[in-house]
């Protein structure tokens, strides 16, 4: 793809090649030397390498929403390689789909591969095969869900400490309750 044809698709709906674990429907944001950016409705901004771009079809008949593209933050970079570097030290999904996806911390950029971290794997990936890269916005969101759910458990445990431990306040209240009771029946019983 030229970059004459990627700047007269900026701000058109299109769909990127036919079908298959790349392809994609979405806006196009911006479109650099070798590279452009969609913005998708369900994973955000996808920048694709536009040498793996068998084909890109317009959309003629859809409405698009021109105020969007404002408020959307993406990255302008005219090079794939400037913007490799500029996703460092971040959470990326490299590929979008089938057994080249990867997923994974992106911690070194050179001209020949990408180092991906996994969980506990390193993956040095040929630039060349790298067809699309995204932010992993789920990796936060995983995080966040799981700091919610020990949240929620930490919470859980407290309520349920809190529980018995009262339950055994109020034992401790009745038997106490009991005895006073105990006594001071055994008194008056005394007394008589």
């Amino acid at each position: 793809m030229n970059t004459e044809l990627l700047a007269s698709l900026v701000g058109k709906m299109v769909k990127v090649n036919r079908g298959g674990p790349e392809s994609r429907t979405g806006k196009v944001l911006y479109g650099g030397d070798d590279h452009f950016a969609l913005l998708t409705e369900k994973e955000g901004v996808v920048y694709f390498n536009a040498s793996h771009v068998k084909s890109i079809t317009q959309d003629l008949q859809s409405n698009v929403e021109e105020a969007s593209e404002e408020s959307m933050e993406f990255m302008k970079e005219d090079t794939l390689g400037a913007l490799f570097t500029s996703l460092r030290n971040q959470q990326v999904i490299i590929n979008r789909g089938g057994p080249e996806k990867l997923e994974g911390f992106l911690d070194n950029v050179n001209d020949d591969y990408v180092t991906l971290v996994l969980q506990d794997e390193v993956v040095r990936l040929a630039r060349f095969h790298v067809k699309s890269i995204s932010h992993n916005t789920n990796a936060k969101d995983e995080d966040s869900s799981e700091s919610q759910e020990s949240s929620n458990e930490q919470s859980s445990n407290q309520e349920s400490n809190q529980e018995k431990s009262s339950s055994k306040k109020s034992k401790k209240r009745h038997r106490s309750a009991l005895y006073l009771d105990e006594m001071e029946g055994a008194e008056s019983g005394y007394s008589k």
